[in-house]
């Protein structure tokens, strides 16, 4: 409905073409600090009426400008509720955008049906950085501001994290960094011993694992990275395994570690996008409205055949939101606690990141 910029930004909308629902886009204009990257991620966009006149005192460009700066194709002049049912009937589908008058129907129909599917596909090579890099923006103005940076301890301390880069947004590291985190961002090909040399050097206290776009069946590098790290298949303090990694997972992040201990993913007909989807916490049986963008999920029986514990549940179809393992301080969720735009009803997600680092103990809500 709203957060355009942010959902064009969003890595994790890479090779997709966005249809927006709300009926007028682009009335707020652009601004560089509502940007979830440095450039725009999705491959076209399509909207019903374009605003050409944008009204905001933030606003440095229109929308339409925007893209074509990017060079990133829009549709305007779409019925797009009408192309939402048939997309909410069919699920997503694979489709060309083009500004050249001379490609013929039949032409652009074959471009359509060449367009490989999603599931498969690793797109993270093409959205995670490529050299270590150090994260220090805060929410600013933004920040709730209380309560935060405090540990297991209940003392206000500063803790390290090494936030794997799949694709991660801004607003995620923000949130660590506003909770007094120091924040190194390494990219997806790390390997499990450079991870666990940053631990044995007491150079980071918890690992993050971002969102990203693609198949995360297809990351299989990285989910060997994370099976390593984790330890799974032996005994928690057992030889070679570290008891105290606490790591924390969203989105794409929460699939990889549930792919890295034993799980399965599959991909959802249509996905789950927008900042109204309701939740529900297992752990304390309440539920919040959540921001969301994923094409897969993880199978919950999978899951639990492995020893994860479902700790939050998809209430509109039933599909796994969230898991903790039972015996290691290891969670992820499968929505978006930043919420850039949206709701901030799971913000304490990463209060409970940090309260685990404290304790290096298995996750509580």
């Amino acid at each position: 409905m709203t957060g355009y910029q942010e959902a064009l930004t969003d890595p994790s909308y890479t090779g997709q073409v966005l249809v927006m629902t709300a009926t007028m886009m682009g009335n707020y204009g652009v601004s560089p600090q509502d940007a979830e990257s440095k450039k725009v991620q999705a491959s076209g966009f399509v909207v019903k009426e374009l605003t050409h006149l944008p009204s905001n005192f933030r606003s440095v460009q229109s929308l339409d400008a925007y893209l074509a700066d990017a060079g990133v194709l829009g549709l305007a002049g779409i019925d797009t509720r009408a192309l939402t049912r048939r997309l909410r009937t069919g699920g997503a589908m694979q489709g060309v955008l083009t500004d050249d008058a001379s490609i013929t129907d039949a032409q652009l129909l074959a471009k359509a049906k060449a367009v490989p599917s999603m599931a498969g596909q690793n797109l993270v090579p093409l959205v995670g950085c490529s050299s270590n890099q150090t994260w220090g923006e805060t929410l600013g103005e933004w920040s709730p501001g209380a309560g935060r940076g405090e540990g297991g301890d209940g003392q206000r301390r500063v803790y390290r994290v090494l936030a794997l880069d799949c694709g991660a947004k801004s607003n995620i590291l923000r949130n660590l960094a506003d909770r007094g985190c120091e924040v190194k961002v390494v990219p997806h090909t790390i390997s499990a011993e450079e991870i666990k040399g940053f631990f044995a050097r007491g150079q980071a206290d918890g690992l993050f694992i971002s969102n990203g776009p693609g198949d995360p069946a297809a990351v299989d590098a990285t989910i060997g990275t994370l099976r390593e790290v984790l330890g799974m298949g032996k005994k928690v303090g057992g030889e070679g395994v570290s008891p105290v990694i606490p790591t924390f997972g969203i989105c794409l992040g929460h699939q990889l570690l549930a792919l890295a201990v034993g799980a399965k993913t599959f991909k959802l007909p249509f996905g789950h996008r927008g900042a109204n989807q309701p939740v529900k916490n297992l752990m304390n049986g309440k539920v919040e409205i959540t921001s969301q963008n994923h094409g897969f999920a993880v199978d919950p029986e999978s899951l639990k055949a492995v020893g994860g514990e479902a700790t939050h549940v998809h209430l509109n179809d039933g599909t796994l939101a969230g898991f903790r393992l039972t015996d290691r301080p290891v969670f992820s969720v499968q929505y978006h606690p930043e919420a850039s735009p949206g709701p901030h009803d799971s913000a304490y997600l990463f209060d409970a990141f940090v309260t685990m680092m404290g304790e290096k103990k298995p996750v509580r809500f």
